[in-house]
């Protein structure tokens, strides 16, 4: 271990920072994971420091992370050497106390003099040396940046009271026991608390919202295809790639044990790492677990010297142009895609599988989380085209291969699938997902020889094996499907399915050829494979890690916001204040919700952000463990942290107006975008994919916007607006029929906002 030191500044404005007067904004951080008990990092030294070398005057350093503390301080650019050292002692006590071992620490211009070294502190009891990793950092930042953060703090930060609990506190009763009186009691009925949801419910049929055929309207002839519908092989696009196997069961085993454990991508699906996980031990001795996404929580002032990052998200033609916000945001995962490899070229996902193996399903879930991360993404259902252009009335006949007339109507509509799906990209579409049986070489080929040259074709093949998800998954489609519309016997369909099954089992030929996904008995989510065959680049890999997660385990995902805060009375933005009376009242009722809408759920976990607002909510909920993420903390509003929308308007009129314009792709100042939080947020996604137990989710209302946007597939440019109150509860149901919605008002709130 050792001391990284940095200094930033700016050579293009650095005189005129000195003549505006600008400052020096230090950052001293500490890292050891064995720092235990009341023993707590201090620092203490010379003007303009501390100004003393009295112990019990040092300053004590704040936690950051479970395992990193930080103190930060301005001094101007020309400052006097600081002289200073480290010590642990009790915050609010003198004793023990133990300084740093060696000389002084020398800083000057915001860098240090002498060999970095580590903080060594000799431990009298234990007998050992405690060895702790240093980190200095040194930024210039503007008057404006300064007065705005430092408002912030003066006027309206408290000091986090719950960072000190463990990270995952597993049946933790809170201080006070749950009142049961008439302010936070509950109807046993909870029906009675339910609220209209603004988006219909999702349980249409999915091939019904996938894109309309646009060529079918065109006047003229009817459309014919010109590209030869040969039996030969297209040699270009049989690839001898490598391939992998993923077992799903042993992905999958340990999760099962221990719902709380959140597991990284596996190390054979191309894919860079989003954040990093630390062990820690908390004073019971218990295991627990913090999850780090490398999201940064809220603070005074971010760095000035990293550099804007951008997502490069193509969400609609018109290019707006941003206001300059310096420094970076702290998301791994908007570095994930930067630093990916540039794909340039379209991908067309063609789907392959027998009728009733889920293949609708997942094209619809892997388009919804495409275009939730900003990709140009849209689904072409075959079977809709063939609806509007040969009716619903089509028997069983229809689909027989010895069928001519049948063959060239099905061969058709394929083809005009796939010209649209073309068009579309030739246009500015990113992925389309191309979804039909494609059950013979013959109809690949077809494709394969429309798409050469203009897209890049990976094939989606979906398998199963079980007989009971099979015969679900027929009478789903006999009770949903248009096809089945107009015919009132429902055996008389059932008998007519099953007779169209037969006839492409007959012909079915497995991919073995080109690039291809196999997902092979992973709809119950309870094992199977996925093989993977000559797949390479950064969004085909994303695809892999997202369909190795996804599942169709019918599970509830309970979404609410922290209960109201004292900013949220103040009407200020960020921050890290505790909850109001109202708050502290929500999380009792919230508490009591819980216990009797999962109380048969034994497996469930409440996830929260590392904000005090969302823990202190979470305290009363006993029963199930608490995971903690850095990835939910409410979006980092930089200089504007602490600030009111009225003083920013008064203070900061640029920047009022120019989020004013763009909420979505408006940076605060320092700070972060609703972009960036969707990008940060991926890691959460994946995780609550691969969840197969309900999960309660209490974070801030930018972040659950994002969610939600994911899980009812609403455009990128509606997530700024989304409606998400206080005090309420929305309950997203996944399963087989797709996601459902209903939401719980527990209480009023008494602001906006």
């Amino acid at each position: 271990m050792g001391t990284t030191v940095s200094r930033s500044t700016d050579s293009g404005h650095g005189g005129s920072y000195r003549e505006g007067g600008a400052q020096l904004y230090v950052s001293l951080k500490m890292e050891n994971f064995r720092i235990e008990g009341d023993l707590v990092p201090h620092v203490y030294g010379s003007v303009p420091i501390i100004g003393s070398w009295d112990p019990s005057k040092a300053l004590s350093m704040e936690r950051e992370l479970a395992s990193m503390w930080e103190l930060s301080f301005v001094v101007p650019p020309d400052h006097e050497a600081l002289d200073f050292k480290f010590l642990l002692k009790p915050k609010y006590g003198a004793t023990p106390c133990v300084v740093e071992e060696g000389p002084n620490r020398l800083l000057t211009g915001g860098l240090l003099e002498g060999d970095a070294r580590a903080a060594l502190f000799m431990l009298a009891e234990e007998e050992e040396v405690l060895e702790c990793q240093v980190f200095i950092k040194a930024d210039i930042v503007s008057p404006l940046d300064l007065a705005a953060s430092w408002r912030a703090y003066q006027e309206n930060l408290q000091p986090s009271r719950v960072r000190g609990i463990p990270d995952v506190s597993i049946n933790v009763a809170p201080d006070g026991a749950v009142e049961d009186g008439s302010g936070t009691h509950l109807e046993l009925d909870l029906e009675h608390y339910i609220i209209p949801a603004p988006s219909a419910s999702g349980t249409s049929y999915l091939a019904n919202r996938t894109e309309t055929p646009k060529a079918l309207f065109q006047i003229g002839n009817p459309w014919k295809s010109e590209v030869p519908f040969s039996t030969s092989e297209n040699s270009n696009s049989s690839i001898n790639g490598s391939s992998f196997t993923i077992d799903i069961a042993s992905y999958i085993k340990e999760s099962e044990a221990d719902q709380t454990r959140v597991v990284p991508p596996p190390t054979m699906v191309e894919s860079k790492s989003v954040g990093t996980f630390s062990s820690l031990q908390n004073k019971e001795g218990q295991k627990g677990l913090f999850v780090d996404r490398g999201v940064g929580s809220p603070r005074l002032v971010k760095s000035a010297s990293a550099s804007t990052l951008t997502t490069n998200l193509n969400l609609d033609n018109e290019a707006k142009t941003m206001p300059e916000a310096a420094g970076a945001v702290a998301a791994a995962a908007v570095a994930d895609r930067m630093h990916a490899p540039k794909e340039d070229r379209r991908l067309a996902i063609v789907l392959v599988g027998l009728p009733a193996r889920g293949k609708t399903f997942t094209a619809a879930k892997l388009t919804r989380y495409l275009r939730w991360l900003g990709h140009e993404t849209k689904h072409f259902n075959v079977g809709k085209y063939r609806r509007l252009k040969h009716g619903t009335n089509q028997s069983a006949d229809f689909f027989r291969a010895d069928n001519p007339e049948g063959m060239e109507a099905r061969n058709e509509v394929a083809a005009l699938a796939m010209e649209d799906m073309l068009a579309w990209m030739h246009d500015g579409g990113k992925v389309g997902i191309f979804d039909a049986t494609n059950s013979t070489r013959k109809r690949r080929t077809m494709l394969m020889k429309m798409a050469e040259g203009k897209c890049k074709v990976i094939f989606l093949e979906t398998i199963c094996n079980d007989e009971r998800i099979i015969e679900r998954n027929i009478r789903l489609k006999i009770q949903q499907s248009p096809d089945y519309a107009e015919e009132p016997d429902y055996e008389a369909g059932l008998r007519d399915f099953k007779e169209r099954l037969v006839h492409y089992e007959k012909v079915y030929e497995p991919v073995q050829e080109g690039s291809y996904i196999k997902m092979i008995d992973m709809v119950s989510g309870q094992g199977g494979q996925l093989q993977v065959n000559n797949i390479s680049g950064y969004l085909p890999g994303r695809i892999v890690f997202f369909l190795v997660n996804a599942h169709l385990t019918p599970r509830p995902i309970l979404l609410t916001r922290h209960g109201e805060s004292l900013h949220n009375v103040r009407g200020r933005i960020g921050g890290d204040t505790v909850l109001s009376e109202a708050g502290e009242l929500y999380s009792k009722k919230l508490a009591n919700f819980i216990e009797k809408r999962l109380k048969s759920e034994k497996t469930a976990s409440i996830w929260t952000s590392t904000l005090q607002r969302t823990i202190l909510t979470a305290s009363p909920i006993v029963g199930f463990p608490k995971i903690q993420w850095r990835a939910l903390d409410e979006i980092n509003s930089g200089v504007c942290d602490g600030m009111t929308y009225e003083e920013i308007k008064k203070n900061m009129p640029e920047e009022y107006e120019s989020r004013k314009k763009d909420k979505l792709r408006y940076r605060y100042p320092r700070g972060e975008s609703y972009l960036d939080v969707i990008q940060r947020l991926e890691p959460v996604i994946i995780e609550l994919e691969r969840q197969r137990a309900p999960v309660v989710v209490i974070s801030h209302q930018a972040v659950l916007r994002a969610l939600y946007a994911y899980f009812a597939d609403r455009p990128l440019r509606e997530v700024p607006e989304i409606e998400v109150p206080l005090h309420t509860i929305i309950e997203i149901q996944m399963g087989v029929t797709g996601v459902e919605e209903k939401r719980y008002k527990l209480m009023d709130s008494t602001v906006p906002h």
